[in-house]
């Protein structure tokens, strides 16, 4: 994409909410961009979900609130085809003055995580399954979304239904050629649980890429939504009686001649494989926070409501956290079943990944794979609420294997400032807020 087709452009790097933070440059600003012309106080990184600075931060403490440089990211300049005037968008990361990146870019955490893979010769193939609700928010609250055929709200579920599928064919179609557009290579969609809810899956690629592509993919949901006269959102339960809204990441690891290191030729998968999955269970409850990243995500996560809340494994069970979905063999991989919508791609990825890593350096054993219900069954659970995931993550022992302690601790400023703020407004306002940032 050449730049200098267009009057101006869009920079943009993502916060730990998965904010887009960033500027509009004209298009001279372009050329000079991997010199580091654009620049932004390294404090943006680190704003609450208002985007307020945070109260006595100890990254302004330590930094005198100084700026950073941006620079691009390896996925290059996209179009935003949700906008009435062509302006593409450079996601870009953030580096200090001496060109090191900056601890508190959750980019820059996932490139981490993937380098001690790439330390081994291996390389992550990740993909996505990603739901999300349509919805009216054009009155005082959130209301079903109405069917554009008749104009009548919707209020019930199509699990599967390829009837509600052609009442939006529209916004799908336009959603489809978005993707092409942006070259996000989406997959199957599906109507779900919800009512106005979908999934559609993103293509199995370099976990960097897809991580990049699930960021941008939510931010074009979003936007083109307005376009069909709807929003859409991916608050972890938009309605409190109806199914929330989860984020499915499946893996598998590739080694240096191509072959998937969690592939023993059977559907029991290699020792390679249930280290990995042994490192995950033991990091779940201390990512907790990761996962279920605000207020409204934890109404989201009660036992039987589609959203795993007990810390187990399964061969080909919906109702465990950790999923090892059948068929063939070469493709064996896990499917990782925890995460909200709401979540912060990168931080998502880089917590399920650094875990699964730090499970096979350890030899973890996973023990015996559950069988039945999950919910069922006495098991070790998530955290329970917000204040206890925020607690967990700093005091967790594995969270420093995987994330760098400033980002830690910047990171639980911010909950905690949120948790506050969050606090001091009514339940049923939260959507105002949560409705189209996360």
């Amino acid at each position: 994409m050449d730049i200098q087709n267009f009057a101006t452009f869009r920079v943009a790097a993502v916060d730990l909410n998965g904010q887009m933070r960033g500027k509009r440059l004209p298009a001279s600003y372009f050329p000079s961009l991997d010199s580091g012309a654009v620049r932004m106080p390294l404090s943006v990184l680190n704003v609450d979900i208002l985007g307020a600075d945070i109260d006595g931060s100890p990254l302004v403490f330590e930094t005198g609130d100084a700026d950073g440089i941006l620079r691009p990211t390896s996925r290059g300049p996209v179009p935003l085809p949700w906008l009435d005037s062509a302006q593409p968008l450079v996601p870009m990361q953030m580096y200090f003055e001496d060109g090191t990146p900056f601890y508190g870019d959750a980019r820059h955490a996932l490139r981490e995580v993937l380098s001690r893979y790439a330390a081994r010769g291996w390389q992550v193939i990740a993909s996505t399954e990603l739901e999300f609700t349509l919805v009216d928010d054009g009155g005082k609250g959130l209301r079903h979304v109405r069917d554009p055929r008749s104009g009548r709200r919707i209020n019930a579920s199509e699990i599967l239904s390829l009837s509600q599928m052609d009442a939006f064919d529209p916004f799908l179609s336009a959603l489809y050629e978005a993707c092409e557009a942006m070259g996000i290579e989406a997959q199957t969609t599906t109507s779900e649980a919800g009512v106005g809810q979908f999934e559609i899956t993103l293509n199995h690629q370099d976990a960097l890429r897809a991580a990049d592509d699930t960021w941008l993919f939510k931010a074009l949901i979003r936007g083109l939504a307005h376009r069909f006269g709807c929003a859409a959102t991916f608050m972890a339960k938009p309605f409190a009686l109806d199914a929330g809204n989860g984020m499915h990441m499946h893996f598998s690891v590739l080694d240096g001649d191509g072959n998937n290191i969690f592939n023993d030729g059977g559907p029991s998968g290699t020792d390679t494989l249930r280290h990995a999955v042994a490192g995950c269970l033991a990091a779940m409850q201390g990512s907790t926070l990761i996962f279920a990243p605000h207020a409204n995500s934890y109404a989201r996560m009660t036992p039987g409501a589609h959203a795993p809340t007990a810390i187990c494994w399964a061969y080909e069970n919906r109702t465990a956290a950790i999923r090892i979905p059948g068929g063939s063999p070469k493709g064996r991989r896990i499917e990782h079943r925890v995460a909200g919508g709401d979540i912060n791609p990168y931080l998502s990825f880089a917590a399920i990944l650094g875990a699964a890593l730090t499970g096979i350096e350890d030899g973890a054993d996973p023990g015996a794979p559950m069988t039945g219900s999950a919910y069922d069954l006495e098991l070790p659970q998530l955290a329970t609420d917000w204040t206890n995931a925020v607690d967990l993550f700093e005091s967790d022992p594995l969270m420093p294997r995987i994330f760098e302690p400033k980002l830690i601790r910047n990171l639980v400023a911010t909950k905690r400032q949120e948790i506050t703020v969050m606090g001091e407004m009514p339940e049923d306002q939260h959507w105002k807020t949560y409705l189209e940032k996360v």
